[in-house]
């Protein structure tokens, strides 16, 4: 499956990368000096490296899962969408968790609720593909999916084990078999009517 980004949609991607990179600290800071003035600066710390444990736990234990159900649907010979996309949300999740703040941590253990993130990618795809963000090709030859490679294999395989008669033929002349049978007739001595005596002049 192959995505390609318009260039005339660099406004939203801007909007997008201002919101993580500006918008996104700010509130981290405004949210430790409200807890830290609340519980204290190392309170707010151990929280900080609690949850970066955490995270990095929970990442080797789905990730480990991810893995194998990424290879689980290639032996099947299916395109493991699910799982890329799994992949993909643990990755962000655990960097969210290793980045101090509270506004990411709580992102981050979101994503590593199933349900959550695979609502999520599924709600942010289906608003790129109807706002003409991204266009999508099938991933098989000819843009056919991966299952018809695989029928195809299992339909080849499956015509090895048919018997095979191997003959020779030669094209039949209608018109030059009757006339080779014409000349067979006339080379023939005609017959002798029935019950006519040899004697009879």
């Amino acid at each position: 499956m192959s995505v390609a980004l318009p260039a005339q949609h660099a406004g939203p991607m801007f909007l997008i990368f201002f919101l993580i990179f500006v918008a996104t600290p700010i509130l981290e800071i405004v949210l430790f000096i409200e807890i830290g003035g609340f519980i204290g600066v190392g309170p707010t710390i151990l929280i900080v490296i609690v949850t970066a444990l955490v995270g990095s736990i929970l990442l080797r234990l789905q990730g480990s899962a991810v893995i194998r159900r990424t290879q689980m649907a290639l032996r099947a010979g299916e395109l493991p969408v699910d799982p890329v996309i799994d992949g993909i949300s643990l990755l962000v999740a655990g960097a969210l968790l290793l980045t101090p703040g509270f506004f990411t941590d709580a992102v981050g253990f979101l994503l590593f609720v199933p349900p959550f993130r695979r609502a999520l990618a599924r709600r942010i795809f289906l608003h790129m593909v109807r706002s003409g963000n991204v266009f999508v090709a099938g991933a098989g030859p000819e843009g056919e999916p991966p299952h018809g490679r695989r029928e195809r294999d299992e339909e080849r395989r499956g015509r090895g084990q048919e018997t095979i008669i191997d003959v020779e033929y030669e094209p039949v002349d209608d018109e030059r078999e009757r006339r080779d049978e014409d000349e067979r007739d006339d080379d023939e001595p005609p017959r002798r009517r029935r019950g006519a005596s040899p004697w009879r002049k």
